[in-house]
């Protein structure tokens, strides 16, 4: 199996084993979301396009679009609001431009309200215009940006003077009013090719004609984030968030899965492992209370990186393990055969375990079961035992809990002579019809040799 597929059966464990959690944990990040809308309101965007007429490279277009928001253009479309309280500076981060095609730019202004956004977006489309015309006019000064029209009016005034002086000319055809004419065309022609020739140079003339394309849109929803993005947003981050805790505190988990981890912890030899009967109850801990109730209600009372337990033979295999185990002892012992079976408290796959072991070994070994706190574990003093056998489930106990348990056995002078290991399984139906007794195939299954095959 990949690693990949791990991965994705793991996360389903998360989510089937685990589902009152999360919804719990989406929930509340759907709360925070809804927070976070109230303490920030609602904002609303417009935009008003300026129309950029003539030929236009792409640089020069993003000098226009620096111009749309640098702070002479925006402090200059505050003054023409005149909002109180609201300076060029704060206005500079609530307006943005970018150019776009047809030589247009963008100029978009963000605000509380959607008619101050339109009010913004307007106003500062009206001062780029402005500005840009007086940058293009050579001089920054609103005097000088009306110089070239004044010319033009000039020139035309006198071109009206000339032909008013044409007009009253000799009238006759004589030689002096026909050159006092021709001298007079001359001078207006001059004036129209130098007019013509400054019309060509004027760069004002080719690119400092631009128009804003109607006022703003006055916008009818809030600009993003809004308030179903951040609701969705928070409880989307705090899901993500509790599947990635569960993932990570897998990771860390240091409990001991493997039997010749166990038997290495504790010091001793593996005698056998069995299987314990059950939907998965067995790791549901006992308990009352407000805390026990809470847990169950989010399903927290139980594990979720326990593997789902595979389905158990019938009910003859699974005495045969625990009889095997039962032989073992007898063989390794000597007479009197009693030994004292210590269980961590709280380990109830071992305590069901330990409790079919005494029922099998029926007094040979005799066998006496003592629960041990793997906090504090106490064990009690040797009596009549040959020793201690540790009977524990796996993935429930780190290394330095059994080796706890170890040192609590050696110093109540008990040899672990030992260690069972018991797994959940599901049980299997029970048949009826047609099944011969349990009795005569356990006695058919441990006839022979005792002490078989690993099991």
């Amino acid at each position: 199996m990949s690693d990949d597929t791990i991965r994705l059966v793991t996360i389903g464990r998360i989510l089937r084993r685990r589902w009152r959690l999360l919804a719990i944990v989406a929930v509340l990040g759907a709360l925070v979301g809804y927070g976070a809308s109230v303490l920030f309101p609602p904002r609303y965007t417009a935009s008003a396009s300026v129309l950029l007429p003539g030929q236009w490279e792409e640089r020069e277009l993003l000098t226009q679009v620096d111009i749309a928001t640098s702070s002479a253009v925006v402090d200059g479309a505050a003054a023409m609001l005149g909002w109180k309280g609201v300076s060029g500076g704060e206005l500079r981060d609530q307006v943005s431009a970018q150019a776009a095609d047809g030589n247009i730019i963008k100029i978009s202004g963000t605000a509380d309200t959607p008619a101050r956004a339109q009010q913004l977006s307007d106003r500062v489309a009206q001062q780029f215009v402005s500005f840009a015309t007086r940058i293009a006019g050579g001089s920054t000064d609103p005097e000088a940006a009306t110089g070239s029209e004044a010319l033009r009016q000039k020139v035309a005034e006198t071109n009206r003077r000339i032909t008013d002086l044409a007009n009253a000319a000799d009238p006759g055809q004589t030689v002096e009013g026909v050159q006092a004419r021709t001298e007079l065309e001359k001078l207006r022609t001059s004036l129209q090719e130098a007019m013509k020739k400054l019309d060509e140079a004027d760069p004002a003339t080719n690119k400092a004609g631009m128009v804003v394309m109607g006022p703003a849109a006055r916008p009818i929803g809030a600009a993003p984030p809004t308030r179903t993005q951040l609701v969705v947003a928070g409880a989307l981050l705090f899901f993500l968030l509790a599947v990635i805790g569960h993932l990570v505190a897998a990771r860390m988990n240091r409990r001991l899965r493997t039997e010749p981890e166990i038997a290495a912890a504790l010091g001793s030899a593996l005698l056998g492992t069995v299987d314990v009967p059950g939907e998965g109850r067995a790791h549901r801990p006992e308990g009352s209370g407000p805390r026990a109730w809470i847990r169950r209600l989010l399903g927290v009372d139980t594990r979720w990186d326990i593997p789902t337990p595979q389905r158990s033979g019938d009910e003859a295999g699974i005495r045969i393990r625990y009889r095997r185990v039962c032989a073992r002892l007898r063989d390794q012992l000597p007479a009197p055969r009693r030994l004292l079976v210590v269980v961590p408290d709280g380990d109830e796959i071992a305590r069901r375990a330990a409790g079919q072991l005494v029922t099998e070994a029926k007094g040979d070994p005799l066998l006496r079961v003592v629960e041990v706190s793997v906090d504090r574990p106490m064990v009690p003093d040797r009596d009549t035992e040959s020793g201690a056998l540790v009977v524990i489930s796996a993935g429930s106990w780190t290394a330095e809990e059994l080796a706890g348990i170890a040192e609590a056995c050696a110093d109540g002078r008990h040899e672990v002579v030992g260690i069972v290991v018991a797994g959940p399984v599901r049980a299997r139906p029970k048949r009826t019809a047609d099944r011969p007794p349990d009795e005569a195939t356990l006695a058919l299954a441990v006839r022979g040799p005792a002490a078989g095959g690993s099991v």
